[in-house]
């Protein structure tokens, strides 16, 4: 008996058919979050941008009486260099006055970089994640995955939303939560607000112990030791 034939017709919108399944089933890929590059500018890497904050913090000890301490902070984006890994970096110079009246003394060198969609800044010598791109609410990142100090995750809360601090608003900004825990005996608060096309404004640190050595302070937020320390803007621009 002779084997039957398909005709040729069938055989091409055959192969038609399963060519176009094959590239369907190729680009049929979960659609990946766009990189908008404006939003970069919540981070912004510009030589002579600089921003002054007031800050104002309290130091708490278990041998002494309470510390205040207020006093201007102004971070300067430097020169750009390449790092030893040869990305690219740029050097974030710092400098403190007790008061607006006296001159600026330098305090330090830290450094800022964007690494594909991260945001990293190195304080101390230690490399801390601040933003990760694109943003979105309820993002979250291990801000210590380039240093040793063990996790900490950092999520993204009230992206793109207007943000006041102190007579100056910011029409859109982005809140980076590193933590917010309250218990009886601690308060873990760290937090920081960006905005666009200048960068940080506003960062909160309340990392203090409560007294817990007798039942009749416990719950009383009578604090230990610790630290409060608040950074505002006060101004910023280019030089």
């Amino acid at each position: 008996m002779p084997t039957p034939t398909v005709p040729r017709r069938f055989t091409f919108w055959l192969l038609l058919i399963i060519c176009c399944l094959s590239v369907s089933l190729l680009t049929c890929r979960p659609t990946e979050a766009v990189l908008r590059s404006d939003e970069l500018e919540y981070f912004p890497l510009l030589e002579g941008h600089f921003v002054i904050y007031d800050v104002s913090e309290q130091q708490f000890s278990l041998t002494s009486a309470p510390v205040e301490r207020t006093y201007q902070v102004k971070e300067q984006v430097g020169q750009r260099y390449f790092d030893a890994t040869g990305q690219p970096a740029f050097r974030l110079l710092r400098y403190r006055r007790s008061t607006a009246q006296q001159p600026w003394q330098p305090d330090s060198v830290w450094s800022v970089r964007l690494v594909n969609n991260e945001a990293i800044r190195t304080e101390n010598g230690l490399d801390f994640i601040k933003l990760v791109f694109p943003l979105g609410d309820r993002l979250r990142w291990d801000g210590n995955r380039y240093n040793a100090s063990g996790r900490d995750e950092y999520e993204i809360r009230n992206s793109h939303q207007p943000y006041r601090v102190q007579p100056v608003s910011f029409g859109e900004t982005v809140t980076m939560v590193a933590q917010n825990d309250s218990t009886l005996v601690s308060q873990d608060k760290r937090l920081e607000v960006y905005a666009r096309q200048v960068g940080l404004v506003y960062r909160e640190r309340i990392q203090v112990q409560f007294c817990s050595s007798s039942p009749g302070c416990i719950g009383l937020n009578q604090i230990d030791y610790g630290i409060r320390q608040f950074y505002r803007i006060q101004t910023y621009g280019t030089e």
